[in-house]
């Protein structure tokens, strides 16, 4: 598997992530618990982030004190799905800027076709991060890849809940210089496109619609 695979075998987001699988799960705890994860998930993706020493004065004494220096974050979700994640980071990091890709796949080529993009100015000085719950063939992850570096973004990651070994191999050779950070790695696609084991249409599930 790709040398820029992360999975983030958290025992709470391991938990987490068995509620979101199970098909009797409520949309409204669906909801809920995948911004719980998005949460931790945005903790690792931001751990190489530049720390600064500054001065500041607590109740106590004065002391000196790591603060974040350096680049400033901009989160990227490929609508629809991609905002359940969003709300989560947008919780650790409320300051992000944040960008929208919409891009929809057809069902009978599996190829992405891309209706929306919107993002802040100044991409090349941001670390990117791109979200979308799933990484399944990765054509979509592939093409708002392409589309924010197209925009100026140098710095990226793609940060997702559950791969496919099938997306991962895709994503990386396309983009071989953005990390993949993910909750799990399951098994195959089946053969209409989706992960399985898997946990069904994440944007179906976190709005309460049926594709």
């Amino acid at each position: 598997m790709s040398d820029n695979l992360t999975i983030v075998d958290h025992p709470l987001i391991q938990h987490k992530l068995t509620i979101l699988r199970d098909k009797t799960t409520s949309t409204a705890q669906f909801r809920q618990v995948i911004r719980e994860v998005a949460f931790v998930l945005g903790c690792e993706v931001t751990q190489d982030l530049k720390l600064k020493e500054v001065e500041i004065e607590t109740p106590i004494e004065k002391m000196t004190a790591p603060y974040l220096e350096g680049k400033k974050l901009c989160f990227v979700s490929i609508l629809r799905a991609g905002n359940g994640l969003l709300d989560g980071l947008l919780d650790l990091i409320p300051s992000a800027r944040v960008g929208h890709v919409g891009i929809y796949r057809d069902h009978e080529t599996l190829e992405a076709h891309r209706y929306y993009f919107k993002t802040p100015d100044k991409l090349g000085e941001r670390l990117v991060v791109l979200v979308d719950p799933m990484l399944a063939t990765g054509n979509t992850a592939i093409d708002a890849a392409n589309e924010l570096k197209k925009a100026g973004a140098k710095a990226m990651k793609f940060l997702c809940l559950v791969a496919a070994p099938e997306g991962v191999e895709k994503f990386s050779a396309a983009h071989p210089d953005v990390p993949i950070i993910t909750a799990a790695l399951d098994r195959q696609l089946n053969d209409v496109g989706y992960i399985m084991p898997g946990l069904g249409d994440a944007g179906d599930r976190i709005y309460g619609t049926k594709g």
